[in-house]
């Protein structure tokens, strides 16, 4: 956002959002597990905005942008007061899996985003390597390598062992600290980026341009009613065994005060994070890990783990010291730390994000299926009831959205594409039961609100849509099994730290 908003948004603008947002939804929030913060699609929302403001008068670009927040409040409590969030139950795994791919993929176009030309290959392989060795360390935390304890240091360390490593790496004496590299650029503590006061004066805009922010707003309202619900309904999915019960509306009221605050102070306004907010419910799990033996024909044994997620420390601590530790990272020293960063660094936590979106996503899963060599599938897997033309079909329309969603996110037209992710809800509830039978929509999809806790919010399960009973889990979402061989195996979640946690 530094580059593309003519250095208006910068690292204290950004930091101060994702405090404001934490303290808020730590502390008055139905369900404090969901990390809110500023994620990468605000990002091309608001230099989406820079790019057409520029055409016009690029001096009221600040003042724009508040109304534009100011606006997307107002349809926040809107949305909120009517009760409408009750239509996120009618998202299925076909929309939500579109939109993780559509993130993943956004979050590695990031990567490959050009900064300097000196450093450019350094800044590369710094990159890469960082994304090797977090993946490497998450693969290694839900092994069956060493003591549980050991794999659960490794996995919830995953990217603060490589952080500390690459980032020293750059500076190691010689030829790597005099190569010049992009770094996170920064300005003095709690001040803001550019020579202003917090406080937009938006008051000062002309009336014509308040109402041209009125679409901008309620295209910002439809992204965050899409983006900050499924980052929700992912930290309350199906695999976690929650108690306490959601608040969908409340929180999205309390989403829309915090785009109001924002607005007016500058900030890139903040929503729902993932994949922070499902690895922040899979960090508080307590997982049990069984051994399985299974007797062979010879007298010999196979073993191997089978992991129990038992429950789930609900609390508001956690995302609360999350907040404070931001706030910290604006103070002078913290901010010293951040510029010596090799913006690479960073680069490579979007490679980790984006990969991890795309390799867990049950779009990739169904393409495997169906590129496996026939003899290999297990014979009880539910995709075997359903015709390979009906598969792909089903896949290619969730690629056809995915191409849609990226190809316009790369034009002027960006600031419509949360209509695009918006419309895969109808289509999967009006358009695909008419094209697909209901046994091949129960096969290839289920309903992304299962978990009782969520329901509630929801007033239960939507007319004319009826979960998938997942093999190994009870009626209160609890994972009694594993679930191989379910079609529904993908889990909203990645679990990074299976088995480590044994009890």
């Amino acid at each position: 956002m530094y580059r593309r908003t003519g250095g208006f948004f910068g690292i204290n603008e950004a930091l101060f959002s994702s405090a404001l947002a934490a303290m808020v939804f730590s502390l008055l929030s139905c369900q404090p597990l969901t990390i809110v913060g500023v994620t990468g699609l605000i990002a091309l929302f608001n230099y989406t905005i820079y790019d057409i403001i520029q055409m016009h008068d690029p001096t009221i670009y600040p003042a724009f942008t508040a109304w534009v927040g100011i606006w997307a409040a107002i349809f926040h409590w809107i949305v909120s007061f009517g009760n409408y969030c009750d239509y996120m139950a009618y998202v299925t795994d076909f929309s939500s899996e579109t939109f993780g791919l559509v993130k993943g993929v956004e979050e590695l176009v990031y990567l490959f985003e050009p900064t300097t030309i000196a450093g450019g290959y350094l800044s590369i392989v710094i990159a890469i390597l960082y994304f090797g060795s977090v993946y490497g360390l998450e693969k290694l935390g839900s092994s069956t390598l060493w003591k549980p304890w050991v794999r659960g240091i490794l996995a919830d360390y995953s990217f603060a062992f490589p952080t500390f490593f690459w980032v020293g790496f750059y500076w190691f004496p010689g030829r790597l600290a005099n190569t010049e590299i992009y770094r996170v650029p920064t300005v003095g503590a709690f001040e803001p980026t550019q020579a202003r006061n917090w406080v937009i004066d938006f008051w000062n805009l002309d009336v014509k341009w308040i109402f041209v922010a009125v679409p901008f707003g309620f295209l910002m309202m439809l992204l965050f009613y899409y983006d900050h619900n499924v980052s929700s309904l992912t930290a309350q999915a199906r695999q976690y065994p929650l108690r306490k019960p959601a608040g969908f509306h409340w929180d999205f009221f309390l989403l829309g005060c915090t785009c109001f605050v924002s607005g007016i102070l500058g900030l890139p306004l903040p929503n729902g994070l993932v994949p922070q907010a499902p690895v922040h419910t899979d960090s508080l799990t307590i997982y049990e890990t069984k051994l399985e033996i299974t007797e062979t024909k010879d007298g010999g044994d196979i073993r191997k783990p089978v992991v129990h997620a038992t429950a789930v420390v609900e609390q508001r601590v956690s995302h609360f010291l999350m907040g404070m530790a931001i706030w910290g990272t604006m103070t002078g020293p913290l901010l010293t730390v951040l510029h010596i960063m090799p913006a690479a660094v960073f680069a490579g936590v979007f490679f980790v994000v984006g990969w991890g979106s795309i390799e867990s996503n049950g779009i990739l899963a169904k393409f495997m299926y169906l590129m496996s060599e026939h003899r290999f599938i297990q014979r009880d897997n539910p995709l075997n009831t359903v015709s390979q033309k009906k598969i792909w079909l089903f896949i290619g329309i969730q690629i056809l959205g995915v191409a849609c969603t990226v190809a316009i996110s790369q034009t002027i037209a960006a600031i419509g594409f949360p209509v695009l992710i918006i419309a895969l809800i109808p289509i999967r509830t009006f358009l695909m039961p008419k094209w697909f039978t209901e046994h091949e929509l129960s096969v290839m999809d289920d309903l992304t609100a299962t978990n009782p806790a969520v329901l509630v919010s929801f007033g239960g399960t939507p007319s004319g849509m009826k979960p998938v009973k997942e093999e190994g889990v009870d009626d209160l979402g609890r994972l009694e099994a594993t679930r191989t061989g379910s079609q529904h195996s993908e889990q909203s979640a990645v679990r990074q730290r299976a088995g480590e946690l044994a009890r």
